[in-house]
């Protein structure tokens, strides 16, 4: 229903009624990597979930390679050398780069045939999602990078301590603080909440207490300092602008802001039941840029309104219900750790994307999974879908 949902928005948000060969253009590219995606997923049907785990780390070898290869041959698309180009067709190798991941990290975790309350043991999973992520970062794709390491949230279900989530939100908040009041002004934040904690927790005649909050003083003081080097020298100017515009540090809505602002009055104009299908006045005026990929999520905003939006959120919420309903079905690790990555991957694209569209987080070209426009990120779900369904399968057996 999703791929169905996608294919339909797609063809409204490329159509032109004085030129219909463009939008038959854009939907004959997708319906051949449906095709290819659909026959893989047959093919799956026919492996046992052992070819996967035996061969994972060879799988995941080959992927790395490949992100490698890019910077030799890669073809550079919006400022990314993220492609590579065949014949009339482009192959994103980071999408299937996250199907190589999620089998290697099964198949790393499934060695300990138990959840893991050791921190070193994790080490292994932790080199897993960095390297591919520095990769992606280098090319540069900062969002396919976001995506590999959310794969914390799978190593968190297995035992990983909350601690370390909690201390990757507590940075990224710090990031964000820095940015919108400055450094001094973090600095003395953070100063004044680690006296009320210290206070507050001898109060309580807790032990051992001064120890870890210097620590986290002194860490996040570091952090705090190194984050005016990370935007000024780390992040390009697009992305600088990006989070200037989403601080409200900036107002550029004919600019940098034009694609969030644009996409905001698309979605908001659909009121309750949409304008109707190839009705958009915002679709068919072309004011949103690459519509049919990033930003397909306004086309159904706009043309279906807050109900067909509800309907496209319920049906990933169905998905990934269902993939994690299974995961903790399973009876092995390998295969549990698997579906568990599967719904991450979908977690992080729907929550990016959307977050995305609405203006809550900066545009990092996240695509709306089996939805968006674009062969490689459809063939990656094919994948990752036909592998889930033969878990579910052989399960069953």
């Amino acid at each position: 229903m999703l791929v169905g949902i996608g294919l339909v928005n797609i063809y409204s948000a490329v159509y032109d009624a004085n030129n219909t060969a463009i939008a038959a253009g854009f939907m004959q590219k997708q319906l051949i990597s449906l095709a290819i995606g659909l026959v893989l997923i047959f093919i799956f049907q026919f492996i046992d979930i052992k070819f996967f785990e035996r061969y994972a780390s060879i799988l995941f070898l080959v992927s790395i390679a490949s992100l490698l290869g890019l910077r030799a041959v890669g073809t550079e698309v919006s400022g990314a050398r993220s492609w590579y180009a065949i014949g009339g067709f482009s192959l994103q190798p980071s999408e299937f780069a996250k199907v190589a991941v999620a089998l290697a990290l099964a198949k790393h975790l499934g060695g300990f045939n138990s959840r893991i309350d050791n921190i070193k043991d994790y080490t292994g999973a932790f080199v897993i999602m960095v390297i591919p992520a520095i990769l992606t970062i280098l090319q540069p794709d900062p969002g396919t990078a976001i995506v590999l390491l959310s794969f914390f949230l799978v190593l968190h279900a297995e035992g990983l301590p909350a601690n370390f989530l909690y201390v990757i939100l507590g940075l990224f908040g710090l990031f964000i603080l820095t940015l919108l009041i400055g450094v001094n002004p973090t600095l003395w934040t953070i100063g004044v909440l680690s006296l009320f904690t210290y206070a507050y927790r001898r109060l309580q005649k807790a032990k051992k207490v001064l120890r870890p909050i210097l620590l986290i003083v002194i860490m996040g003081a570091a952090f705090t300092l190194s984050v005016s080097y990370i935007f000024d020298n780390v992040f390009e100017q697009r992305h600088r602008d990006r989070f200037n515009i989403l601080l409200g540090k900036e107002v550029d809505v004919r600019g940098v802001g034009y694609n969030i602002n644009q996409s905001q009055i698309a979605i908001g104009s659909g009121r309750g039941l949409g304008k109707g299908y190839l009705q958009g006045t915002q679709t068919k005026g072309g004011f949103v840029p690459e519509q049919q990929t990033d930003y397909i999520f306004t086309t159904v905003g706009e043309e279906w309104g807050f109900l067909g939006t509800s309907l496209v959120l319920g049906l990933f919420m169905m998905l990934m219900i269902q993939i994690v309903k299974t995961a903790y079905k399973q009876k092995t690790t390998f295969s549990r750790v698997f579906c568990l990555g599967f719904a991450c991957i979908l977690l992080t694209h729907v929550g990016i994307n959307l977050g995305m569209v609405v203006g809550l987080v900066p545009t990092i070209g996240i695509p709306l999974p089996l939805m968006s426009y674009g062969g490689s990120s459809l063939l990656a779900f094919s994948v990752f879908m036909g592998i889930y369904l033969r878990v579910y399968y052989q399960r069953i057996q």
